[in-house]
């Protein structure tokens, strides 16, 4: 099938800077393509261009007579004086919209709660955010661009987004879309485009097979370069003693790349961090008993009491609204609890990455400021490392180290933030949404340094990958007062959110069963907090164990001793987790 869109020779940069140097590229039917590259590299560039909202500096852009193109940008926002159904579906009743099974779907899973009669001039960014993706969605277009679709969504409505576009895209639509969340690239895109130096490089999969290909293209590079030296070392041998050397050509194994990541050790050794943590903060951080908050209207903790420990990695999800970001300000000192108790550990230094960038200097200098903050640190992992390095590894150079704060984009600002977050040398980081505005090259950057963390990390995010990738338990706020351990991580919490959806949808029969009374439903919270800590005692018992087995490697009567131990804490475990799946239930 001829493509919907065609490059050819394409050039086009801003000043002295080239973005895109004779690119050459199409993108046809059922074409889904990711398109990664760090912040200002040139990915919107190329979007623009390929929407012919930009007309290049050279070369030509073609595109079919007959393609309807829907876009969504960074900036999409519409006419204030417009309705929300004006706009999404051209001003139809909700009897008529709503006889289409897919426009009720996407509209309730997108735009829930949403009056569609508010006009934009009411609605909050991220509200005209969701409201412009879901009008590129029900258009009827051959080709959709979508600028960065996830922002100002959650993982419940990321995960909707992700099955809908599957089975548009099987139905033959095309898709170009701008994301820094990887597991929604692995989830709908069958290429990527990786935009850098000018150029675009083309890898066929989604993100896990993007990444494959290119860690295998470098591996090949390294290969080729370092054979060219050993080439060259040889001619110069040949030349000294005057006789030619006979030599083989390499093979190349085209599992190189899987060879590589299986000899990878994992990310970080858990039993390690969690004891250094618990030499830098002790048995305590955070103590919460019967805490209560509530605002105007609703209730976002009731009576909770959770106990996190030193070394705990923990990722919090739930639905906009449910009190997650008042849950970190509650930890962070930042707000007090209506009633309850919250007892903070005596050697807490904490570091609070917030969703506003306002504590920065607009006036100041990037590289004034981080030197001001501390000229030198030594980071969790023990290396010594100046700020000049850090600003350069968090992609700061040239002019960038001389710009005023104020002039960076919302990215820069983000990445700026964290770095300043790193050099208070914190043993406890509580992160809220620290993936927005950041490229993926920069959130592996983060990670990387996450992964030698030796503290207690909280995160809320909506990136599902980073969420999984840096913490190793998952929490939920259930939108009724509670915090839930997820043994089964997202999934087990979209699962949950599916559950409650259908039990919500019931017939009225069903709805009007007897509930049970208030003080049932006390005792049930009761019984999952003593689980939780009691889950949380014996997974700390589960690593002692691990410790002093790795200490006593040589003693066998002893390691024979401690081994029936762990597998008597692992089955108490194991019965535990399915006690509190019973109580959650």
């Amino acid at each position: 099938m001829a493509n919907l869109v065609n490059l050819e020779s394409v050039t086009h940069g801003f000043g002295t800077r080239i973005l895109l140097d004779d690119v050459s590229l199409g993108l046809g039917s059922g074409d889904v393509i990711g398109v990664v590259g760090r912040n200002g590299d040139g990915k919107t560039t190329l979007l623009r261009v390929l929407t012919g909202d930009l007309v290049p500096d050279q070369g030509r852009v073609t595109i079919a007579n007959n393609a309807s193109i829907g876009v969504l940008t960074q900036t999409t926002v519409g006419d204030d004086a417009q309705s929300v159904r004006d706009w999404i579906v051209d001003g139809e009743p909700d009897h008529v919209w709503a006889s289409d099974s897919d426009k009720r779907g996407v509209v309730e899973a997108l735009l829930p709660d949403l009056d569609l009669d508010r006009t934009l001039d009411t609605l909050s960014g991220g509200e005209r955010r969701r409201v412009g993706l879901v009008a590129v969605l029900l258009g009827h277009h051959d080709l959709i661009v979508l600028d960065e679709p996830t922002n100002h969504l959650d993982v419940e409505a990321i995960a909707f987004l992700a099955e809908y576009l599957q089975g548009r895209i099987r139905a033959g639509l095309a898709m170009l879309v701008v994301s820094h969340d990887r597991w929604f690239l692995d989830a709908v895109c069958n290429r990527i485009w990786e935009v850098h130096d000018g150029v675009v490089d083309a890898y066929d999969g989604g993100y896990a097979a993007y990444v494959l290909a290119r860690v295998e293209r470098q591996r090949q590079a390294a290969s080729n370069e370092a054979r060219r030296r050993n080439l060259a070392r040889k001619e110069l041998a040949w030349l000294r003693r005057g006789a030619p050397a006979r030599t083989s050509k390499p093979k190349f194994r085209i599992d190189a790349a899987n060879v590589l990541i299986a000899d990878e050790p994992d990310p970080r050794d858990k039993l390690a961090l969690q004891q250094f943590s618990v030499t830098r903060l002790g048995k305590d951080v955070f103590d919460l008993e019967d805490v209560d908050y509530a605002i105007p209207g609703r209730v976002l903790l009731d009576r909770l009491t959770w106990s996190i420990g030193p070394g705990d990695r923990i990722g919090l999800v739930g639905v906009n609204g449910a009190g997650k970001t008042t849950l970190l300000d509650l930890l962070a000192d930042e707000r007090e609890p209506d009633s309850g108790t919250l007892k903070r550990g005596k050697t807490l230094r904490l570091g609070y990455l917030s969703q506003t960038v306002g504590e920065l200097d607009d006036g100041d200098r990037v590289l004034d400021s981080v030197k001001r903050l501390r000229e030198e640190t030594k980071l969790a992992t023990g290396r010594d490392a100046s700020a000049s390095s850090l600003l350069e590894e968090f992609g700061f150079t040239g002019d960038k180290l001389v710009a005023r704060i104020g002039d960076l984009s919302g990215g820069e600002r983000r990445r700026l933030q964290f770095l300043r977050l790193l050099l208070t040398e914190p043993n406890v980081l509580i992160l809220d949404e620290p993936t927005n505005d950041l490229d993926i090259d920069t959130l592996t950057i983060i990670e990387d340094y996450l992964d030698g963390w030796p503290g207690t990390l909280i995160v809320v995010s909506h990136d599902r990958y980073f969420l999984e990738r840096i913490t190793d338990y998952t929490h939920a706020l259930l939108g009724d007062g509670s915090v839930a351990l997820l043994p089964g991580g997202v999934d087990e919490y979209l699962a949950r959110r599916a559950d409650a959806k259908r039990g919500r949808s019931a017939p009225a029969a069903v709805a009007e069963a007897p509930r049970s009374d208030a003080a049932a439903d006390r005792q049930r919270k009761k019984d999952l907090a003593r689980i939780e800590g009691q889950l949380d005692k014996v997974a700390k018992e589960i690593d002692r164990l691990h410790a002093a087995m790795a200490t006593a490697a040589s003693d066998f009567e002893r390691l024979a001793t401690l081994d029936g131990q762990l597998r008597d804490a692992e089955t108490r475990h194991g019965d535990l987790e399915e006690a509190w799946l019973e109580a959650a239930e």
